[in-house]
């Protein structure tokens, strides 16, 4: 008998009680956005005037600014999202609800396969539902997947540019510090290449909302070997070059 668990309840045909409410907002929103995790790179890259703020949305962690970049060819809208499934999904929710439209993320994943190199590009294309969020935007699955179409751009992109670059499956777990030694084992016989704690749930509100929505991931600490290794990967200097990725995949879909 299957076990009675509400994760498995899923609702699609009542409306929910309140939707997402669109953001104030001080100027245009771009319809494209680029999700990054990386809040020293907005900072350096939005801060001091380079950019401006047209949109905040305000949880009890903080603010999150809707920045609007102007890069060639028009501008880009750039949002942290914070961090785990379901902060992540509100805050891409309400930038949504705000007006935009076409979204590429970028932001680290732990690697799961050995030898995918620290800083090395990952184009997931499917992810493991061990997260909690995705469940209540589609029926219950072992997977969700990435709009093929879009995962082809990104891939493009850096096949374009001679980046290395891997398309994969990863593994979004709502529990890091629950990442056990047989988890691991059968995520990568199952053909997980990464690890990290939102992609299923990004997959998943993009696939409710009708939204465009593509990911990418660089190879940050190692949880392929009997200890696990940090790299040190929040001081890649990948980062930055993934964030310009993202930038440039963007203005392409």
């Amino acid at each position: 008998m299957a076990p009675d668990l509400p994760l498995a309840e899923f609702d699609g045909q009542s409306p929910a009680l309140f939707d997402p409410s669109p953001a104030v907002t001080t100027g245009e929103v771009p319809e494209r956005a680029v999700v990054c995790f990386f809040r020293d790179v907005i900072d350096e890259v939005c801060g001091d005037g380079r950019a401006d703020v047209v949109a905040e949305t305000t949880w009890e962690s903080g603010v999150h600014r809707l920045y609007r970049l102007p890069v060639e060819g028009g501008h880009v809208g750039v949002f942290h999202p914070g961090v785990g499934a379901p902060l992540t999904s509100g805050v891409l929710e309400e930038m949504i609800a705000t007006g935009c439209r076409t979204f590429v993320a970028c932001g680290g994943a732990g690697a799961v396969i050995p030898g995918l190199a620290l800083g090395h590009v990952v184009v997931p294309d499917s992810a493991v539902r061990d997260e909690g969020t995705s469940y209540h935007y589609l029926p219950a699955s072992r997977e969700v997947a990435a709009d093929p179409a879009v995962t082809a751009v990104l891939s493009a992109v850096l096949a374009e540019r001679d980046i290395p670059h891997v398309v994969g499956k990863t593994w979004t777990t709502d529990a890091p510090y629950r990442e056990t030694q047989a988890k691991i084992a059968a995520r990568r016989a199952e053909g997980c290449l990464t690890v990290e704690m939102e992609a299923a749930a990004f997959f998943a509100v993009a696939r409710h909302r009708s939204v465009t929505f593509g990911q990418y991931l660089y190879a940050g600490d190692d949880v392929s070997g009997e200890v696990w290794d940090s790299r040190q990967w929040q001081t890649s200097s990948a980062r930055r070059d993934l964030f310009w990725l993202a930038v440039a995949a963007v203005m392409r879909l």
